[in-house]
């Protein structure tokens, strides 16, 4: 088999991410409730709340807790307090401790890929918060080089393949994200494989655009590991 250049994304890809998120949003519901009931408005707003907060500050748990903070602020403006705030504060400290819990069959999957092919985890949002990560996964030997980057669009994903002087049809991008891992780096020239995850960030949805440049590929996979049946 020919080796080739593979990108993993590690969120949602390698490890689990936004359930923790979806958990702590759990606990805000119960944080407003008394003035906001609605669960579904409450999730309206906390999304565009984050929107915002990104293009303010970029990803990561600063931001998360600002968009609770703000969202608390408009769905129950009588009821912020310093008593809530320090609420908001613990649901994102309780994210920050998580342990890192692959998804089935992640370790295994890289330990075949690493010595067929090159390997580059590519992953995007707060440097500090996604390199700690990535420390206490414990797999950074089976990557050549771990790149973690404030965002993942066309002119990263270029960046990243004139920095390593490799032609986009002999790489592949791997992820969950169709706006982040697929779309970008389709349009740059690359393959990409989807591994879709349930529980993916709303940020991180986008109209899928499966067109490939003349020669490139597109694969759509359930699990992880079927990577082996292709790599």
């Amino acid at each position: 088999m020919t080796r080739q250049v593979l990108f993993l994304d590690a969120d949602d890809t390698l490890w689990e991410n936004n359930i923790y998120f979806e958990r702590a949003i759990e606990r805000f519901y119960d944080l407003v409730a008394p003035a906001c009931s609605d669960r579904i408005a409450a999730r309206a707003e906390i999304n565009r709340q984050e929107r915002r907060v990104v293009t303010e500050i970029g990803y990561g748990l600063a931001t998360f807790q600002l968009a609770l903070e703000r969202a608390f602020q408009t769905l129950a403006p009588q009821n912020w307090s310093p008593t809530a705030a320090a609420a908001i504060a613990d649901l994102t400290a309780a994210i920050a401790s998580e342990p890192i819990e692959f998804l089935p069959g992640a370790l295994e999957t890289l330990a075949y890929l690493a010595p067929r092919h090159r390997l580059f985890l590519l992953t995007k949002g707060d440097y500090a918060e996604q390199s700690r990560k990535v420390a206490l996964s414990g797999i950074t030997a089976l990557f050549e080089q771990v790149h973690v980057l404030a965002e993942k669009n066309l002119a990263a994903y270029e960046a990243r393949l004139q920095s390593l002087a490799v032609a986009p049809a002999s790489c592949w991008m791997i992820g969950n994200s169709p706006k982040s891992d697929i779309n970008p780096a389709l349009a740059a020239g690359m393959n990409a494989v989807l591994i879709p995850h349930p529980h993916t960030w709303v940020l991180e949805h986008e109209e899928l655009n499966s067109a490939c440049a003349a020669g490139c590929q597109f694969l759509v996979l359930h699990r992880l590991p079927e990577l082996t049946n292709y790599f």
